[in-house]
């Protein structure tokens, strides 16, 4: 077979795909109907979750997991913008790590606004001028955001989902040749986390060569606009900038991970087959030993399988007290998780339950 006569079969099939997703579309519309009556909330990532999977097992074709997923993240996030226009609030700047988890999940169509701080994503979701947030909640080298749980603690947001992205930094640059390159803009801990690559490339270079600046965002913005510097950034920032992509995933470890919390107002997952539920407990200061341990042995004696437990200061009177963020597999109505948050009503403020990604 001819290259002309595949490239004809791939338009054919093209059409076809493109036949079925307007179909798929007006479904959906009908759907974002049906649920402005009934006043249902759009965003489901349980129900996103459960397409994926079904889809995951019974492709027998080419088509992997991850790539049943991006690309039906993306038909989800035309869809919901079908339904009803999603503003995404995110830690910006624009092409950062951020930004780059909130458009896997919201696509490229949502209207996004990126925000200088934490505590402005949550302001802007907690006021209505944003639907949902975006926020990094940690990274498994550089450990727990403070500011994020904090956040939850101060306010009365919930926890819509959580996302797990790899952090992959690319070299970028419009020069010609690496020779050319006269400096290198970056980030401090994108140099840092780099270092084994920019020791291979440039060793010997003067510090002066290494240009330190305020994000990777920005360090592609200025490497569009100087042809004789380079830029350690994200893909998404390269993209953003126009600036073309020389390597790609030249990080030092490949299991760098940053987790990110979408955070949303009055918002409730149902329940799916796989969930995880966040709270905050501020155990009773009775001044008896083993408070913790006991709280801590409920979970045990019920089956709940506790994954995480960050102490915070309470940031009150002239003690040292503490209060908790805790995380556990499954969903708040189950019944031995019912058994403990009851029991402890006036001591757990439950901070929502999602996917488990993680």
């Amino acid at each position: 077979m001819t290259l002309e006569q595949l490239r004809q079969q791939i338009d054919e099939l093209d059409n076809e795909m493109l036949e079925i997703l307007n179909k798929r579309m007006e479904v959906v519309k009908h759907v974002g109907e049906l649920k402005k009556t009934t006043q249902t909330v759009i965003y489901r990532p349980e129900r996103e979750k459960q397409i994926i999977d079904r889809l995951a097992e019974m492709s027998q074709g080419l088509l992997t997991r991850p790539a049943i997923e991006a690309i039906y993240l993306e038909i989800f996030a035309v869809s919901r913008n079908l339904e009803l226009p999603e503003r995404i609030a995110y830690l910006g700047p624009e092409g950062s790590f951020t930004h780059q988890a909130a458009e896997s999940r919201f696509g490229a169509m949502s209207d996004y606004l990126p925000l200088p701080s934490i505590r402005s994503v949550f302001e802007s979701v907690d006021t209505g001028r944003a639907r949902f947030g975006v926020v990094p909640i940690e990274n498994n080298l550089e450990g727990i955001v403070k500011e994020t749980i904090d956040l939850l603690n101060e306010t009365d947001l919930k926890i819509v989902a959580e996302v797990v992205i790899p952090v992959h930094f690319t070299f970028a640059t419009k020069a010609e040749k690496l020779s050319d390159i006269k400096r290198i803009y970056s980030k401090d801990i994108a140099f840092g986390q780099c270092e084994k690559f920019l020791n291979e490339y440039f060793n010997g270079k003067d510090e002066e060569f290494f240009v330190q600046v305020d994000s990777t965002s920005k360090a592609a913005k200025l490497a569009s606009q100087d042809e004789q510097s380079a830029a350690v950034c994200s893909h998404i920032a390269a993209k953003l900038f126009d600036v073309p992509i020389l390597f790609d995933n030249i990080q030092d470890s490949s299991q760098n991970r940053t987790r990110f919390f979408i955070i949303g107002k009055d918002f409730v997952n149902q329940k799916s087959e796989k969930d995880k539920t966040t709270i905050i407990a501020k155990l009773p200061d009775d001044g008896k030993p083993g408070t913790l341990v006991r709280f801590l042995q409920e979970f045990e004696n019920r089956g709940i399988n506790l994954v995480k437990i960050e102490s915070r200061p309470v940031k009150e009177g002239e003690t040292f007290n503490f209060w908790f963020l805790m995380e556990f597999d499954g969903y708040f109505l189950d019944e031995n998780v019912q058994h403990i948050m009851k029991k402890h009503e006036s001591d757990i403020k439950w901070l929502g339950s999602y996917v488990k990604m993680v």
